[in-house]
Parts: structure tokens; sequence; C-alpha cells
């Protein structure tokens, strides 16, 4: 694959090499579509968050409320009756 870069594409390019952050253009780009990769993955969790952040939320208007005393004393229970060898 080829590709022609804008100046200003090839501008930020000699500016990181000037700074001496990578040894040659190949790096520069390895470490910019790594990031993308990583931005895209990171958008996509974020995405699927909001989905079940939005379903508890909608979950919890059809659930009558609890104290927080009687959830920790549930959350607790629930623990001393979980089997011991389990790791």
């Amino acid at each position: 694959m080829s590709m022609t870069l804008k100046p200003e594409q090839e501008q930020v390019i000699q500016n990181l090499l000037a700074m001496g952050k990578f040894n040659n253009a190949d790096e520069i780009i390895d470490t910019a579509l790594h990031l993308l990769a990583e931005n895209c993955s990171y958008q996509q969790w974020t995405q699927e968050v909001r989905e079940l952040i939005t379903e508890a939320h909608t979950a919890s208007q059809h659930t009558p409320p609890i104290d927080g005393e009687t959830f920790v004393a549930s959350l607790l229970e629930r623990f001393e009756q979980a089997p011991k060898n389990q790791k």
C-alpha cells in the first residue's frame, strides 16, 4: 500500500523526528495506528458500559428501594453461603 501525505501531515512527522522521539516515519505511523486502534476499542467499551448503565437504571426504576444496611447484610449473607473452596 502506498499513500500520499498532506503537507501538514508531513510537517508533523518531521517535527516528531526532529524531537528525537522516533527513529523513522514508520515508527510514527505504527504508533499512530496503535493509538487509533486503542481509541476505537475504548469508544466501543464506553458505549457498552453506557448501555449497561442505562439497562441498570431502567431496571432499578421497577425495583423497590433498599437501604444500605439491608443491602450490605444481603451481600455478606451471599458470601457466607458461597462454597469455601471456590477461588
